[in-house]
């Protein structure tokens, strides 16, 4: 297999190219990645054909995980537009917790009823002053 010569005119426009794009650009485009890549993995959209959603919640973690570091990296430049990927990505972040719910030993334990005539638990534990006792 022969890889391409590029010509000296393409080379011109990649370079031009690269002088216009800047790293906060590359960060954001990034980011949009990231939180579309979290929504596919998680099982939120399928790609075209497929009937069933395939989840990876590993995945869904990690994209969330790498969307979350650069934010702070784009704020400054870009604090106004960001609303939208936040949001976004809050609801990845949300949806990925319910998701993970599901797994087997993830849930809480269940709450125990109080007594209505006992001690509440801030009197049980002794940090709670009653007048009398």
């Amino acid at each position: 297999m022969s890889q391409r010569q590029f010509s000296e005119d393409e080379i011109r426009a990649l370079e031009a190219e690269m002088e216009k794009l800047s790293v906060e650009d590359v960060l954001l485009q990034t980011l949009v990645t990231l939180i579309n890549l979290g929504a596919r993995k998680a099982g939120l959209a399928s790609p075209p054909g497929d009937e069933e959603p395939r989840r990876d919640l590993a995945q869904t973690k990690k994209a969330i995980d790498g969307a979350r570091a650069l934010l702070p990296l784009v704020e400054d430049t870009h604090g106004a537009e960001l609303g939208p990927f936040k949001d976004a990505l809050s609801r990845l972040q949300m949806a990925y917790v319910q998701l993970s719910g599901d797994a087997p030993g993830a849930e809480p334990e269940p709450e125990k009823p109080a007594d209505p005539g006992g001690p509440g638990p801030a009197q049980s534990s002794g940090r709670l002053w009653v007048p009398g006792q």
